[in-house]
């Protein structure tokens, strides 16, 4: 029964999905050309919280796509919502990461620390970080031993580039978790504020929302729980022989998003 259900919106991750880098691995207008023609919305949903939803949208923009802020979803303004829901603003935070989270931790009213031997210092929260230092790494363990909250923006240990794969936030949230011994309270896929955030954004229910990803461990994984339809692409992460032996499967195995929407249209917007 379910698979009869129109998709009515299409939620993408970027990295992987749309680019590597900076490099485009289809053809960016054309896909999201077809959604509109197929009558869907599209989302924008990353785990990266490098960048500000406004950069994002610039990028797009460059690609002769034209969307909305609101449809873009990133792990740092998850974060940022999250921390606004436990703690008061104005609180002490501790941050590894860079503008995109750090902007969007800003703007809820916190005060973010930058140095070690701070009192009263809430959460740490960390991200991607590729100015990151041994100092950032102590500081951060200091202040969990101390007693701040361990808040972590995605556990991708890598993220696609031109040149290879290269190390990502759950890395550096790895190595805190071990010198520290606590685990953070994870926010980006495969956890749910990133999905839930997502969809009530779209004001559209589980089963009649697809994900398309190149991660089976964070937007497979992470839209399977919710109980979203799924599509793995292979432009990312993931190759064949991996997404093969993964279980339960996704609904679709593609070479890239633009061949699953091509076959939405041809099926009256359905995963047949």
């Amino acid at each position: 029964m379910t698979k009869s259900v129109k998709i009515r919106t299409i939620l993408l991750d970027m990295d992987g999905v749309l680019w590597r880098g900076r490099t485009p691995v289809l053809d960016i207008r054309a896909l999201f050309s077809e959604i509109r023609d197929l009558g869907c919305q599209a989302y924008c949903v990353t785990n990266n919280s490098t960048k500000t939803a406004s950069k994002y949208q610039e990028i797009l923009t460059g690609f002769g796509v034209n969307l909305e802020l609101s449809q873009f979803v990133t792990s740092a303004g998850a974060t940022a919502d999250y921390l606004a829901q436990q703690f008061p603003a104005g609180s002490k935070l501790y941050v590894i990461g860079e503008e995109g989270l750090r902007r969007k931790i800003l703007e809820k009213g916190f005060q973010v620390v930058s140095s070690g031997g701070e009192a009263d210092v809430s959460a740490v929260v960390v991200g991607l970080d590729r100015d990151l230092t041994y100092q950032h790494l102590n500081r951060a363990t200091q202040y969990i031993h101390a007693g701040a909250a361990f808040i972590g923006t995605n556990p991708d240990t890598t993220f696609p580039t031109p040149t290879g794969f290269a190390p990502g936030a759950g890395a550096i949230i790895m190595s805190i978790e071990a010198s520290s011994g606590l685990s953070p309270v994870m926010i980006g896929k495969p956890a749910s504020p990133l999905f839930e955030l997502a969809l009530k954004r779209a004001g559209c229910s589980p089963r009649e929302t697809l994900m398309i990803g190149d991660r089976l461990e964070t937007d497979i994984l992470g839209a399977q729980k919710l109980g979203l339809r799924t599509c793995l692409v292979l432009t990312g992460v993931t190759d064949r022989k991996t997404a093969d032996s993964w279980r339960p499967q996704p609904e679709r195995i593609a070479e890239n998003a633009l061949k699953v929407v091509e076959e939405l249209r041809a099926n009256d917007g359905k995963l047949i």
